[in-house]
């Protein structure tokens, strides 16, 4: 996650900070310190990196731990950066430092970060939410949908720095237009064209192919006779059958007219990007052998071995690690009415996975 200018730390000031004026009030961690993990810390013979401090309040954001360490070694003061922002996103800081590195928070440590970020942060994403506090965005929903006032707005601020509508109808609407008339768009233009997600858009492609509205219907219809949905109108409730065509095909038909006619070309492109891809590396791109080598020194950093997120971001990338040999039996067995469907979605995670590389490298550009 990019966090939001006026929560970043000033990473080149480092001063020295007496350990017995800092507070350690308000941490994320609801079971406190972990004695195991301070002995550890202290044992550790390299200087350690310095502690993050909320300078108004003298509140440690990030490195509770390391300040014990140092007491337990008999220092008096401890390297700090300071923070100079606002107490609700100095708890958004050390919520975000703890589930980046260091002992990983709890379950409950996290749902518990996500709950209060509610409270001081309703208009921010529940993905954005999700991010800070190493949760699945569904739990933030679920979390907000409990918290008194928590659902309450109109808009929400993404981790792109986009305000969206709460109620996506109309974007989803407005999307379904822009692909039945631009299917070659890019998830991320349609996305910026009607002001939703990424992700939005994907779901509503994929339910214009499957022939289904891109509106979602919320709600079940009255069931009649036999057990059936009634549609209301004219005289009265009319039988509907389970397998009923949705609505409005327009959309769905346009599309599918405009998938037949690019579905030989983007599976013939990707088969050929998968066929080259470690015969003829491009600069900067590493051979399978050496990105399953890459994968495998990831595997063994606790940062991502002991979370949640970073066990995630493992499995995804280890898929990647396969030789051009096995992309080649897997693309040969693709059923020829699977293949446009299959390149299209292939096409979207190289999409997903640039835009990951873009963030990432963003991110670290940011904590240089």
């Amino acid at each position: 996650m990019t966090i939001p200018g006026p929560l970043r730390v000033d990473r080149r000031e480092v001063v020295d900070v007496e350990i017995a004026a800092l507070s350690t009030a308000c941490s994320p961690r609801l079971s406190g310190v972990d004695t195991d993990h301070v002995e550890v810390l202290a044992a550790v013979r390299a200087a350690l990196p310095p502690i993050t401090v909320h300078h108004p309040t003298m509140r440690v954001i990030d490195g509770l731990h390391r300040v014990r360490a140092a007491e337990l070694r008999g220092r008096a003061t401890i390297p700090a950066r300071f923070f100079h922002g606002a107490e609700a996103d100095a708890f958004v800081l050390a919520v975000e430092a703890n589930i980046a590195h260091g002992l990983p928070l709890t379950t409950a440590d996290r749902k518990g970060a996500a709950r209060r970020i509610i409270t001081s942060h309703p208009h921010w994403s529940d993905r954005m939410i999700a991010s800070v506090a190493g949760i699945a965005p569904g739990t933030v929903a679920e979390i907000r949908r409990r918290a008194p006032g928590g659902a309450r707005g109109t808009s929400r601020l993404g981790q792109d720095g986009r305000v969206r509508p709460v109620n996506g109808a109309e974007g989803r609407r407005l999307a379904g237009e822009i692909i039945a008339a631009n299917p070659g768009l890019s998830l991320r233009q349609v996305a910026r064209a009607a002001r939703i997600s990424p992700e939005t858009v994907r779901d509503v492609r994929n339910r214009m192919l499957r022939g289904e509205d891109p509106q979602l219907r919320r709600g079940r219809r009255p069931a009649g006779p036999g057990g059936a949905p009634v549609r209301r109108g004219g005289s009265g409730p009319v039988a509907v059958p389970d397998h009923a065509p949705p609505r409005n095909l327009a959309p769905a038909r346009a599309l599918d007219r405009a998938q037949a006619r690019n579905q030989v070309q983007a599976r013939n492109q990707i088969q050929d990007r998968n066929q080259v891809q470690d015969r003829n590396p491009a600069p900067g791109r590493a051979p399978a052998q050496d990105r399953a080598a890459a994968v495998e020194r990831l595997m063994a950093d606790p940062a991502l071995r002991f979370s949640e997120t970073g066990r995630t971001l493992l499995r995804l990338l280890t898929l990647h690690t396969l030789a051009p040999a096995d992309w080649d039996r897997i693309i040969d067995q693709v059923p020829p009415h699977c293949g446009g469907i299959v390149a299209r979605l292939a096409v979207d995670c190289a999409e997903m996975w640039a835009d990951v590389a873009e963030r990432v490298q963003r991110k670290v550009a940011e904590t240089a």
